[in-house]
């Protein structure tokens, strides 16, 4: 377990060469990267969210791609198409950038419902269907979209079948003053990002996805994530609480979070630590809370005021 830790902080030092002072997102990242998951980037422009995804995909040697979303943008260019080729006679299917381990798809909010439809089969299944035929993605597959929360003109809210398809919703939040400084003397001379170099395979991303499985969770913190779900559905300010995807995006993110800081088991503070990033963008709010300016996350930390945290057995801390 030590040396699987010390290989997650390679890759994380490797990343803050580039992001500086964002290292909880970052750790985030890798979460839902080895939980099978995908990340909602919900930011202002400028903050450093492309460079987060690229340093990443430079980082794993994994093949990167990226998709500006566009009005015109059709699922086609995401997925791939089959063109004729006038000399063999033959249609020949050209992959779209979907097709990567690593894809930053950019703006998601600015294109149609129907190309925003075209990534929900390769969030949740790992595939797409392509003029009716099923093609497996490649291993590891992961997304990261991005989307301005200030500016609407012109875009698509993310439907909530899709929101619930992204293991985390993450923000990077300005800098710092003394880290934007330090980001200044980084850029004086040239990109960090161009002498960034692998320090993790792909195949080994694939097989701590593998032994995160392994990592094991207590009954009674499977029933305190339980707990902690059916309190959002009953909330009062909540109109649709977390649903059952929820549950289980979270026991897979705790699973990977107590790997990442070196453990074989999930504690409840895994869980807590989590929740907010994990479930605030599955629920949908009254009317009322609405109006009164209360926040996704503002439900989720008064849902884990209430949850009753459970103890864990000794022999899982010695």
């Amino acid at each position: 377990m030590n040396e699987t830790m010390q290989r997650i902080a390679r890759v994380i030092e490797n990343v803050e060469r580039v992001v500086v002072g964002k290292r909880q997102e970052i750790e985030l990242s890798l979460v839902a990267l080895f939980a099978s998951g995908h990340v909602l980037l919900e930011d202002v422009p400028g903050v450093g969210k492309t460079m987060l995804v690229k340093a990443i995909a430079r980082s794993l040697g994994a093949d990167f791609k990226r998709i500006q979303f566009t009005p015109d943008l059709l699922p086609s260019d995401v997925t791939g198409v089959s063109i004729y080729n006038q000399k063999t006679q033959q249609f020949e299917f050209r992959p779209g950038p979907i097709m990567a381990n690593v894809v930053l798809a950019d703006e998601i909010n600015r294109t149609s419902p129907k190309t925003q439809s075209a990534l929900l089969e390769a969030l949740e299944e790992g595939s797409v269907t392509i003029e009716g035929k099923s093609l497996v993605l490649s291993k590891p597959f992961f997304v990261m979209a991005t989307q301005n929360p200030v500016e609407y003109a012109g875009t698509y809210p993310l439907p909530e079948a899709q929101l619930d398809r992204f293991l985390f919703r993450l923000q990077l939040g300005y800098p710092k003053p003394d880290e934007e400084l330090d980001v200044l003397k980084r850029l004086e001379k040239k990109h960090p990002i161009q002498e960034l170099s692998p320090v993790m395979e792909t195949e080994e991303v694939i097989q701590l996805q593998e032994e995160i499985k392994d990592v094991f969770v207590e009954d009674n913190v499977k029933a305190y994530i339980v707990e902690i779900v059916n309190l959002t559905r009953k909330h009062q300010k909540v109109e649709l609480g977390v649903s059952p995807r929820g549950s289980i995006a979270m026991m897979k993110a705790a699973q990977a979070y107590a790997m990442i800081q070196g453990r074989d088991y999930v504690i409840p503070d895994d869980i807590k630590t989590l929740a907010p990033f994990a479930l605030s963008h599955r629920l949908i709010l009254t009317a009322e809370a609405k109006m009164s300016g209360t926040d996704h996350e503002e439900i989720i930390h008064d849902v884990l005021q209430q949850a009753k945290v459970p103890v864990i057995r000794k022999e899982l801390l010695t």
